[in-house]
């Protein structure tokens, strides 16, 4: 079928999916006699990282809401469904067709969410010699220029100094220019797990019922992606802005009071405990996080949430999600290849069905491909750790995160995979490698009782992989982590094993990974 000739644009303004924003700066200056809004459903998004089926379908319901809505407003929307006759299945390809189509002046985009997906529309507008104008993307509180002034001179980046001058400038949680109760950060009072008695009066998410525009993106990703990992039975994600304000409404008034206190705890058959749900929608940018933070402050201010839980939650919001966009844009793309530690071992297959002997790695992951969704303590310390201590491929790590979880877009999964959870780019993101025994998850769940294996145990028929795998990682990378002070008590118990008893550490851990890899 003949793609129908446009009238000629004066600006062809490109929206991508996790650009949903209502108020893009990429809409500034809109005139809608000349001016046009983009859209593309393209296969490719969906198919260069095996994505799971709920990613996409957020993705494609979130999108069509959007497009909707600004057809509401009165703007003209050129939409490119996935399965209209003639779909490439690439972004570059289907905007090079638009743009003969439509012949604009101008491309306007707000700076992409993926470096690949900025290069590619870069390129495109070279070849069809159409001017492109990138503007910056004001959802986010801290502009390229302001981390570059932030990094400058610094030998080491660290989130809590970024933090702390990010806490001054928004001015959140801050009393006469001083931290809102003394102290900048009450991570020592979140820790906490849940006991035997388990996790008790934590009252379940609202749901989002999927509206008839949900369901078409979930039949169409289901006749188009059968294959893909993951299930829809469970799709109840927040699509539009009207969803993620009530998801945020209900976090704070439910959970966000016990979120504090068990925001790293684990438990089986639990897949949302205390957690805000949000990040999907903060990252398709149906929900401005300005007002996130402010309905957290207000909590604290009120009486209604502890100080501990509302510095936490901010913690994460204002601290990491602004300071692993500004490592992002700092280091790619060589940031993609980073591999500090060597690490060659390929992804377990276990990461794509669940089907291990291992309870944390089964509940983690079978939580995954079930909902798309774990808590940040699953992916650093279960999936996160076993590979890091396995010593998996970095990339493959990453392109299994970027795959499964609703709320991966790469700008914030890539650091925290790369750099937080694998160590990867050699301590950017972190100061030191997240590592830890089996006794780590027995202590922060329950993971560990009925399984096979004993949590204290390094060798032997019952010994944990995640124990064994702890110790022969600080023996494999003793001379690199001597240079590290934050390794030393850790270091030292290794010292304290016999020679024989490291050998015997290192022959199970070598068993382990031809097993795995």
């Amino acid at each position: 079928m003949a793609r129908e000739r446009q009238p000629a644009v004066r600006r062809l303004v490109v929206m991508l999916g996790d650009q949903l924003d209502p108020n893009s700066a990429a809409l500034e200056g809109f005139d809608a006699r000349r001016d046009a809004v983009w859209m593309a459903e393209v296969a490719e998004e969906s198919t260069h990282v095996w994505s799971h089926k709920a990613r996409i379908a957020v993705f494609l319901a979130a999108m069509r809401h959007y497009r909707d809505a600004l057809r509401k407003r009165g703007l003209r929307v050129l939409y490119r469904q996935l399965d209209e006759p003639g779909n490439s299945g690439s972004l570059g390809a289907e905007l090079k067709a638009a743009l003969g189509s439509g012949r604009p002046e101008r491309i306007v985009l707000c700076e992409p969410g993926e470096w690949r997906v900025e290069q590619a529309i870069c390129k495109t507008a070279d070849t069809m010699n159409v001017s492109l104008e990138i503007r910056s993307d004001r959802h986010f509180l801290c502009s390229d220029d302001e981390f570059a002034e932030h990094a400058a001179g610094r030998k080491q980046l660290r989130m809590e100094y970024f933090y702390r001058q990010m806490r001054r400038k928004v001015g959140v949680l801050m009393d006469a220019g001083q931290p809102a109760g003394g102290k900048w950060n009450y991570d020592a009072e979140n820790r906490g797990s849940f006991g035997a008695e388990g996790p008790k009066r934590i009252q379940k998410p609202v749901a989002f019922p999927p509206d008839e525009t949900t369901r078409e993106a979930l039949r169409l990703v289901e006749a188009s992606f059968g294959s893909h990992p993951g299930q829809l039975d469970r799709f109840d994600w927040p699509v539009t802005p009207a969803d993620a304000r009530q998801a945020l409404r209900d976090f704070i008034t439910y959970r966000l009071p016990a979120f504090g206190a068990y925001q790293d705890a684990m438990w089986s058959g639990e897949p949302f405990l205390a957690h805000s749900l949000l990040s999907s929608a903060l990252n398709l940018k149906l929900l401005d996080p300005r007002e996130v933070l402010d309905a957290a402050e207000a909590a604290y201010r009120s009486g209604k949430a502890p100080l501990n839980s509302v510095e936490g939650f901010i913690r994460q919001v204002l601290g990491w999600r602004e300071y692993v966009r500004g490592v992002y844009r700092r280091f790619m793309p060589e940031y993609l290849d980073r591999n500090a530690l060597d690490a060659q071992v390929p992804l377990p297959t276990f990461y794509w069905t669940a089907e291990t002997e291992m309870n944390c790695l089964r509940q983690a992951i079978g939580q995954t491909l079930e909902y798309g969704y774990s808590h940040h303590i699953q992916r650093l310390m279960v999936t996160g750790l076993f590979a890091l201590l396995l010593g998996v491929q970095p990339r493959e790590v990453h392109k299994w995160y970027l795959a499964v979880y609703v709320d991966a877009v790469e700008w914030v999964e890539l650091p925290n995979t790369l750099g937080m959870s694998q160590f990867a780019d050699g301590g950017i993101m972190a100061s030191k490698p997240y590592v830890a025994s089996g006794k780590y998850i027995a202590r922060m769940s329950n993971y560990c009782t009925g399984c096979r294996y004993d949590p204290s145990a390094s060798c032997g028929e019952r010994a944990c992989p995640f124990t064994t795998l702890y110790w022969d990682f600080l023996a494999r990378h003793r001379a690199r982590l001597g240079r590290n002070p934050r390794m030393q008590m850790q270091l030292r118990n290794l010292a304290s094993k016999s020679r024989g008893d490291v050998a015997a550490i290192r022959r199970q851990a070598d068993a382990i990974r031809r097993e795995y890899g």
